[in-house]
């Protein structure tokens, strides 16, 4: 018989999140969009196995995202990704219950993203140019795939 999970508590999912989520605004280069660069925003909680039906409430709780297994931490992570939800459903959350730490200033910077994406600003060079100093000011002891530098002399605002 499988366990159900439970209805959780906004300030708890919160508080869960404030310690083991992240916000994050990745860029990928793509050659087929007129600006040259993908915007993929997303948000994301990881668990050990052992807190896998946690999990599955937070993702009860949200009604959005899924659950996926990372081989590289040996977690699973829930996440969000569609843009739709995120500023439907995560945003709004972390608007009622707002996180206190230092991650808050990640998620003012993300919501705003969101936003911007939501709206299709990012398909505009000056307003991606924007978005991506509002995201490399995010995460900062994290590792990206690339340098704002190299993003930036995509949009044609560096000379490499």
């Amino acid at each position: 018989m499988q366990e159900t999970t439970h209805a959780l508590n906004g300030w708890y999912v919160t508080g869960l999140c404030e310690g083991e989520a992240c916000f994050y605004v990745g860029f990928a280069l793509r050659k087929k969009l007129k600006v040259g660069i993908e915007t993929r925003p997303s948000f994301s909680l990881s668990l050990n196995q052992k807190d896998l039906r946690l999990l599955q409430s937070v993702e009860a709780y949200f009604g959005c995202g899924g659950i996926r297994y990372s081989r590289s931490d040996r977690t699973y992570k829930y996440e969000v990704r569609s843009v739709r939800d995120l500023v439907r459903k995560i945003i709004p959350h972390f608007e009622r219950y707002p996180l206190q730490g230092a991650k808050k200033e990640d998620f003012e910077r993300f919501a705003d993203i969101c936003r911007k994406v939501h709206a299709n600003l990012h398909l505009n060079r000056e307003h991606l140019k924007q978005i991506i100093e509002i995201a490399y000011e995010m995460n900062r002891s994290g590792v990206r795939k690339h340098q704002k530098q190299d993003l930036l002399r995509v949009l044609g605002e560096e000379k490499g």
